[in-house]
Parts: structure tokens; sequence; C-alpha cells
């Protein structure tokens, strides 16, 4: 009997439920309560506008009576509300935002539909533009280019042969004037923008 199990127990294998325990087994539970198919569905009000600070208690008569008095007003003395309400009151003048850089006006921003009450700002720095050359004066157009962009011989001849185009930028006026002399006297036509 002893031999019979030793010889059980050494050429037995130990099945998987032995190995790892009882199996998990899961039936399917819904999670939910199944609704009544005869329930009708509730209906919500939603209001009109939402207000996250909830809902404010009317306007006072004073309140309303002043709205009516300021709405019965002519247009030009309604615009002087709000300049004289923000003195009397003493609230801070808002900000100016620089807009130096945007291109606002093209995009149709902040200043699209305000008249330009601002003088224009004198100009101070400048581009030359070689606008067009005479092809027996080429090499002396090339010679100038050189002189003043401090380009090889390969990229001034490049810049001159796509003609227009910009050859300096950001210069002041006089430097400008000078190079459009120089250009004009090698037989080319350049201009200042």
């Amino acid at each position: 009997m002893k031999l019979v199990r030793l010889v059980k127990a050494v050429c037995a294998r130990p099945s998987i439920r032995e190995i790892m325990g009882p199996l998990q087994v899961r039936t399917f539970q819904h999670d939910f309560v199944p609704r009544d198919p005869n329930a009708k569905p509730k209906r919500f009000k939603y209001p009109q506008v939402y207000d996250p600070y909830g809902p404010r208690p009317p306007p006072s008569d004073k309140v309303v009576e002043l709205a009516e008095r300021i709405a019965a007003l002519p247009p030009e003395e309604r615009r002087q509300i709000g300049p004289t309400l923000t003195e009397r009151l003493r609230h801070p003048k808002m900000q100016v935002i620089a807009d130096e850089g945007m291109d606002l006006d093209a995009q149709g921003g902040a200043g699209a539909g305000a008249p330009k009450a601002e003088e224009k700002k004198e100009k101070t720095a400048f581009d030359v533009k070689l606008e067009k050359f005479d092809a027996a004066a080429k090499i002396k157009v090339i010679k100038e280019v050189r002189a003043f962009t401090n380009l090889g011989l390969k990229e001034a001849k490049e810049l001159v042969e796509k003609a227009p185009v910009i050859l300096k930028q950001g210069i002041t006026k006089d430097e400008a004037n000078d190079i459009m002399e120089k250009i004009k006297a090698a037989g080319g036509v350049a201009v200042m923008e």
C-alpha cells in the first residue's frame, strides 16, 4: 500500500487546479438597474442663457427707471455717459496696447474701422530696389552691387539677373540715395522703398 502511494506520488502530475487553486469565474452581472419600459423620460427646463453665477434678483425700480431715462437720451448724450461715469467713479484709465510690428489694418483687426487720427511717422529705414538695367551695362551694375553688398561675383550676378529685386534693406536715407546714384551711373534703375 505504501508502495502504491509512493508510485502515485512520484508518477502522478499535479493537476492545474492543485497548482493554481480555484479558477476565477465571473458570470455576467450588469452594473445598472434595467429601465422600466413604461417610464417616460424626464424633461428638464434649460435656461435660455447660461449664467455661471446663478439666478440674480431683479433690478430695483430705481435702476429700471434710470435705464429707461438713458435709453430715451439722444445718441450724442449717450456717448458722454461712459467717460463721465469713468471720471466720476475714478476708474483707472485703460492702458494702450502697443501694436508696433503688428499688421492689424490689413487683416481687418483692431484699427480697421477707425479713422487714422495719428500722423504718419517719418520713415527712418529704407530699402533699395533694383528695377531694371541696360543689358550693355550689366557688368558695371554687378560690380556696383558687389561693392556695397559684399557678395561674391556669382551671387551678385544672380541677384542682378533677378531684377526687380531688393538689393539692400534697412539703411538710412543718405546711404540709399548714394547707392541709387552709383547704380544710375552704372546704367541701372534703382528706387527707394
